[in-house]
């Protein structure tokens, strides 16, 4: 239904009043196909097998989400009547290009710490209205969602900590009035900190711009006292820094950059 609701919006914001070729021209059975004109990693099946089933469309795959694709290679082919397809064209492009991209270059990070046995995560940083769509696009990548909002786990940002006068009175509280199933995390800039949040209980700890040796010593820290704990890495991820802060020991890295920094890949739909 989500889905459906967000391509209606979609296919309506280029349709506006109606094609006009859709207008004069008279319909007839197309076969038309996805071609890459760049390589990538493939997203936007799901959202495409939807389209199919609202607009009455015939699809042949030759890809699936998270599949690497080249340059020339034929993606998808699409069939049925002309009109529709041809009305659908930019919609359809432009929703695979979003999703694909960010596939591409969430895939290019996990490939970088793929033999590290560390998480790479997204961040709540999205297009406002996009979040559900570009966080699937990083899993199709590779990539782990981080939460999907402020409502699935307590995040403790620097700015909450202003707040709070005592931690550990507040995490007490915490325990007795969020879901038994939800996650605690404290945002932590220095040793001190992560060390304050592992004693009062926090389920992850985010190293947020921390040194690579700070980094370092909050993981012995937190694995001679504190193994439990999960520790996320955070602030100036690369593709150049990303192995070596994978090289720290924490158990995962969240980058934003993978959906805000991601450069559209070249797909193109033709007509047989």
């Amino acid at each position: 239904m989500l889905k459906e609701t967000f391509l209606k919006a979609l296919v309506a914001e280029d349709l506006g009043r109606g094609d006009l070729f859709s207008r004069i021209s008279t319909g007839k059975s197309i076969r038309a196909y996805i071609i890459a004109k760049s390589d990538g990693v493939f997203a936007g099946q799901e959202y495409v097998e939807t389209f199919a089933k609202m607009y009455d469309l015939s699809l042949e795959w030759k890809v699936s989400d998270g599949s690497r694709f080249v340059k020339g290679e034929k993606l998808l082919f699409i069939s049925g009547d002309s009109k529709t397809i041809l009305s659908l064209e930019r919609s359809i492009l432009d929703m695979v290009l979003h999703a694909s991209s960010i596939a591409t270059l969430t895939a290019k990070y996990v490939d970088a710490i793929k033999d590290t046995g560390v998480k790479l995560l997204d961040t709540r940083k999205t297009r406002p209205l996009l979040r559900e769509f570009e966080k699937y696009a990083v899993r199709c990548g590779g990539g782990i969602n981080h939460r999907m909002g402020l409502d699935d786990c307590l995040m403790l940002k620097d700015t909450h900590l202003q707040t709070i006068d005592d931690l550990d009175t507040f995490m007490q509280e915490v325990r007795q009035k969020i879901p038994f199933t939800s996650k605690v995390e404290i945002e932590c800039e220095t040793f001190d900190m992560a060390k304050k949040a592992m004693e009062a209980g926090a389920d992850i700890v985010m190293c947020d711009n921390m040194s690579i040796e700070e980094t370092k010593e909050v993981v012995i820290y937190r694995n001679e006292n504190y193994p439990h704990t999960l520790l996320e890495a955070s602030g100036n991820v690369t593709l150049e820094t990303i192995e070596e802060i994978a090289s720290t020991g924490v158990d995962a890295i969240s980058s934003g950059a993978v959906i805000h920094q991601a450069n559209w890949i070249d797909l193109s739909m033709k007509v047989e």
